[in-house]
């Protein structure tokens, strides 16, 4: 397991900040906001990030193309996440850390046909700007911001330059270790 990326204690508090548009509420007022999104703007490709996330968008019916979960919610174990996937893929992606392993998977599930399940060892949180980075332009990735409801990204070339931005950081980092 090769790592790419490590986070810094400056960057564990900068992604404390919602990285898209944050919806507030409760989990029935977040995803009834979500579905009418997805109505209006139809996005070629959804990621859903995290373990409630990917959990409510089942319980509502909304399709995701790309599930990353861990098994855990706010670092405790949680009830199995059920998602309809045409194939689960399985990754280590140690706490604070960026993986290569994890990278190539989600590349590989953004390039391919079909609703992928990426079932994390380790953290999923970070994986969030992997599926930013490599995501299809227009494309949607949600993720949850604790205590206050979604965060939806919409792929933008400038969104894609901020994550890359944040990455470099982490990976300066990781070369000075």
């Amino acid at each position: 397991m090769s790592t790419a990326y490590v986070l810094t204690p400056e960057l564990r508090i900068q992604l404390k900040k919602p990285l898209g548009v944050l919806v507030q509420g409760s989990f029935s007022e977040t995803m009834r906001w979500f579905k009418k999104y997805l109505d209006e703007e139809k996005p070629p490709f959804v990621v859903s990030v995290g373990d409630t996330v990917s959990r409510n968008l089942m319980k509502s019916d909304v399709k995701s193309n790309l599930s990353i979960i861990d098994n855990l919610a706010m670092r405790r174990a949680t009830e199995d996440v059920v998602v309809r996937a045409d194939r689960t893929i399985h990754v280590a992606n140690p706490p604070g850390t960026i993986t290569v392993e994890a990278i190539n998977a989600i590349k590989d599930a953004i390039e391919s046909d079909g609703q992928t399940l990426i079932i994390v060892d380790g953290e999923e949180d970070l994986l969030t700007l992997i599926a930013v980075l490599y995501g299809r332009e227009n494309a949607v990735v949600l993720y949850g911001q604790p205590y206050e409801g979604i965060v939806v990204i919409r792929i933008t070339p400038e969104k894609k330059n901020e994550i890359e931005r944040i990455l470099k950081t982490m990976e300066e980092a990781r070369k000075a270790k």
